[in-house]
């Protein structure tokens, strides 16, 4: 048995289905422990607060929207850039000794850094044109919150 496949297998493969799992079990444990509450207040006979199960989704304002849009594109764009610049001072430091593998790998590295830089770039674009485009948005947002 050819032993390099299990490390791809077991990130490919594995990892995902460990993750789901570990969520859903997550979930299925958060709900035993509030039917179980439910079911021990019912027994004593206090009364139940139904808003219990229900799911709390806080809606995010178009303001914090956009500013995690300019967060993750400043880590994206950060990390994209920062594997550039070791690439590049891996090329100037050792570029006539390098062999095939590195030379392959180092490739990789560069590529997908100028792939998250372009993700980080196009994040920003839409941080600065969601900005100009919502602006009347956000202003009425922020005052039917201060009515609140």
């Amino acid at each position: 048995m050819d032993w390099d496949i299990l490390m791809p297998l077991g990130i490919c493969v594995v990892l995902p289905v460990m993750i789901v799992w570990l969520v859903m079990r997550t979930r299925q444990n958060e709900t035993n422990r509030k039917t179980e509450i439910m079911l021990k207040a019912i027994e004593s006979g206090v009364t139940v607060n139904a808003d219990l199960f229900k799911q709390r989704h806080e809606t995010m304002t178009i303001k914090e929207r956009l500013l995690k849009r300019l967060s993750s594109a400043s880590v994206v764009s950060l990390i994209g850039v920062a594997i550039l610049v070791i690439c590049i001072c891996m090329v100037t430091k050792n570029g006539n000794t390098m062999h095939g593998d590195a030379i392959a790998v180092l490739t990789v590295f560069m590529i997908v850094g100028g792939i998250l830089l372009a993700i980080g770039l196009a994040l920003f674009i839409v941080f600065f044109a969601g900005r100009k485009m919502l602006a009347k948005e956000m202003e009425a947002e922020a005052k039917s919150l201060e009515q609140k």
